[in-house]
């Protein structure tokens, strides 16, 4: 498989466009053991003045990568169990994001595999605390910039999706009926309640 890094100005200027726009990218992380890589199936978006982004109340120590101009990594940890990657979407000082919340794996299946302490498929990289494990993404990334020349970084394979559909997102309360989740229709490595995957975006 043939990758080429993406650039920064090929990434929309606007966060919803670009939660579309990864869909069919490749997210890639070059670790001492070896590559691991897989094809974003579904992301979300995270605009300026959403109630339900980290943004929403201004920047913290914790969010201040969010931050950072459009194709940087924003890392967290969530739910005191997982790590969650983002990609920021705006102009440097204004916060907002895209998650990435599936990928379909492509290389390195065998370090995911132990990484998850699973050989199911399926299960390594649908849903976005899954596919950071899966990536051995952390903390340790928060912040770089996923258009340059670093271990984590994004790629294009000349593979666009199929089809996309949307929905309202996963998890969250405030914002929640906004149809701002994204995803390629026909894959198995989608995740979420099956319902979410039979609305279609225009």
């Amino acid at each position: 498989m043939r990758l080429r890094r993406l650039r920064r100005a090929e990434l929309p200027a606007d966060t919803v466009a670009l939660a579309r726009f990864l869909l069919g990218k490749i997210v890639v992380h070059d670790t001492r053991h070896g590559r691991l890589s897989g094809r974003i199936v579904e992301t979300e978006a995270y605009p300026v003045g959403d109630a339900a982004g980290h943004a929403f109340r201004g920047m913290t120590e914790r969010n201040r990568a969010l931050f950072l101009k459009r194709g940087h990594a924003y890392v967290y940890f969530a739910y005191g169990s997982c790590f969650l990657l983002n990609v920021t979407s705006e102009v440097a000082g204004v916060g907002a994001g895209a998650l990435i919340r599936a990928i379909e794996p492509l290389e390195g299946i065998a370090a995911m595999e132990r990484h998850r302490g699973t050989t199911r498929r399926l299960d390594l990289t649908r849903g976005p605390g899954r596919l950071a494990e899966a990536l051995a993404i952390d903390l340790a990334q928060n912040g770089l910039d996923l258009c340059g020349a670093g271990p984590l970084w994004l790629a294009s394979a000349g593979d666009p999706p199929r089809s996309i559909g949307a929905s309202v997102r996963i998890g969250i309360t405030r914002d929640a009926d906004r149809v701002l989740r994204f995803y390629e229709h026909g894959t198995p490595f989608v995740s979420g309640p099956k319902r979410l995957r039979a609305e279609r975006s225009s």
